[in-house]
């Protein structure tokens, strides 16, 4: 078999098992496990700056913060989390809907995207490589840290309502 199956393989499992285990901490070392696997693919695919960013600051960064804030809330009870999933479902009904009809929208039109990678080795300058040609990566790390912080945020606003 070929090794980028199994990498990609194995990067499907890890952000299925990450997203689908009950336990938070586990979530998160999932979430680690994930961004190792993706900074594999992104290395593959000649891409060093992406996966140093991806491992330092996806594998690093953000699963520390997450390890540490879940470390520092207390388990809910069997009685606090189904009336926690009640609510949300009843607050939450209409999202299902909404992404159907976006993805039934966007798979009606006909976007063509024109995202031209810049040509290999054409600069040796990492801060003009990163600022000038890599603004994709820039943007994704700058979405990922602040997912990373508002999920903190979120975790502790939650805590502090009880």
């Amino acid at each position: 078999m070929n090794l980028h199956l199994v990498i990609l393989i194995a990067l499907i499992f890890a952000a299925l098992w990450t997203v689908m285990t009950r336990s938070l901490i586990r979530s998160a070392i999932g979430l680690a496990l994930t961004s190792a696997i993706l900074t594999i693919v992104m290395f593959a695919l000649n891409a060093p700056l992406a996966a140093v960013f991806e491992l330092s600051v996806c594998a690093g960064l953000i699963s520390v913060l997450f390890v540490s804030t879940i470390s520092l809330t207390h388990p809910l009870s069997r009685q606090e989390i189904l009336q926690h999933m009640k609510d949300r479902l009843t607050r939450f009904w209409y999202l299902p809907i909404l992404v159907a009809v976006c993805a039934i929208i966007l798979s009606a039109l006909d976007i063509k995207f024109s995202l031209k990678l810049p040509a290999h080795e054409t600069e040796n300058d990492v801060r003009v490589v990163l600022w000038n040609l890599r603004q994709f990566d820039i943007l994704g790390q700058i979405i990922v840290l602040l997912s990373g912080v508002f999920g903190v945020v979120i975790l502790f606003r939650e805590k502090n309502k009880k």
